[in-house]
């Protein structure tokens, strides 16, 4: 028996990263999962790892309310229902400062980020209100989300994800006596696409060293987000909301940092990209 059995779940951006991690852990525990992405070369390599019948691929833009509902839509006819929404999909501005960005950039990353997770919002709220299902809503926290995680150089991601907090306590109000969870999951740092130093900007080059030895201590795989994503969507949050977990709050932080010499002298070091 799987913590999620019989469980329909849609996650936005989950072909790659934590996204797809998430995907896995909740096939796993027992779910049928949409799987999202903007590409659709995306969609069926992401697919084409599972089993058959137990995700559904779907084309989606988050920015577009309309796909939104049309993703409600198809993840019903193919499942029957959903009872779970992730808005996951996200993207960072390069590593610059804000006269150095690019205001095209900027924006979209804010429209990615906290517009998309507004529309999956309103869109998977609006289904469970019709349908009279408890359903749950998980929103990402991020860099950017807790009062003392600072984001120079990426000022668009991190006043999304600030927002994106702000905007999930404040829909888990309005629908607090409504069986509705509407919950907040922070995934921690996981080495993935977004983080790549492939080709770094030239502040980013000329910080290289530090960003990343922040990496070799505090990332980690993304199975541990994956883990709390089932919890919240398991039977753990029923008649919860406001939630908030974090997969680096302060325990598992002063763990790493402590067992950090040991990793790098003993060479066990996760530097994967996920």
């Amino acid at each position: 028996m799987g913590m999620l059995d019989h469980k329909v779940a849609v996650i936005t951006g989950s072909t790659k990263g934590i996204g797809k991690a998430i995907a896995h852990e909740f096939v796993r525990q027992g779910a049928k999962v949409v799987l999202t992405s903007s590409s659709d070369a995306n969609v069926q390599a992401a697919v084409a790892e599972f089993q058959p019948g137990s995700v559904l691929g779907c084309v989606c833009n988050v920015v577009s309310m309309s796909d939104m509902e049309q993703l409600i839509l198809e993840a019903t006819r193919k499942f029957g229902k959903v009872d779970c929404f992730i808005n996951n999909a996200g993207i960072s501005d390069p590593f610059r400062s804000i006269t150095e960005s690019n205001p095209d950039e900027w924006g979209k990353v804010i429209d990615t980020n906290l517009k998309g997770t507004y529309n999956g919002c309103r869109a998977a709220i609006s289904y469970f209100l019709r349908e009279n299902i408890p359903g749950k809503v998980i929103n990402m926290a991020g860099s950017g989300t807790d009062r003392a995680s600072n984001t120079p150089w990426m000022s668009a991601y991190g006043s999304t994800k600030a927002a994106i907090a702000r905007l999930t306590y404040a829909v888990a109000e309005e629908y607090r006596n409504k069986g509705i969870s509407v919950m907040l999951l922070h995934p921690g740092l996981v080495r993935t696409g977004m983080l790549s130093v492939d080709n770094p900007t030239p502040e980013l080059s000329r910080q290289l060293a530090t960003f990343n030895t922040i990496l070799d201590i505090f990332a980690q795989s993304p199975s541990v987000a994956a883990g709390l994503a089932v919890k919240l969507a398991s039977s753990w949050s029923d008649s919860k909301t406001g939630v908030y977990l974090s997969a680096l709050n302060g325990t598992r932080k002063k763990r790493l940092l402590l067992t950090y010499p040991f990793r790098k002298i003993l060479n066990t070091i996760d530097r994967r990209t996920y």
